[in-house]
């Protein structure tokens, strides 16, 4: 129960900080940029996924195999349930965004929330589960 708070834990504090990345490059994409929201979302995608699978592996789920074909098959995991809530984060802020007429700004901050549970639902039961 004990590693269990604290993975909660862990995770809290690295998906918080992955959110502020993606959050911060998806704002600096669209405002500084002039990047649509979906080429601003998938390059917020990029980098935060990229912080979060070193995050998540190391602090997160303590994943401490690192040779190559453990890394490989946890990295090829972890992108692709990412690349899952991608597309689900995608068509919500395409829906809110194009349809409903929502501030982009605001949705893409609500569509995390949802996007923070699938992801730690995939990691934990998918892709650094304990052998």
């Amino acid at each position: 129960m004990k590693t269990d708070r604290r993975e909660l834990i862990a995770y809290g504090v690295f998906g918080v900080l992955t959110t502020l990345v993606n959050y911060v490059v998806y704002v600096v994409s669209i405002a500084w940029f002039s990047c649509s929201y979906i080429a601003a979302n998938i390059l917020a995608w990029i980098l935060a996924v990229a912080f979060a699978f070193a995050t998540n592996k190391q602090y997160v789920f303590q994943s401490t195999t690192w040779s190559v074909g453990v890394f490989f098959r946890e990295g090829w995991q972890f992108f692709s349930a990412r690349f899952f809530s991608l597309l689900v984060e995608t068509v919500l802020l395409w829906l809110f965004i194009e349809k409903l007429h929502c501030n982009e700004y605001v949705i893409k901050l609500l569509t995390n929330i949802i996007v923070i549970v699938i992801n730690y639902v995939l990691s934990k039961l998918y892709i650094f589960k304990k052998q």
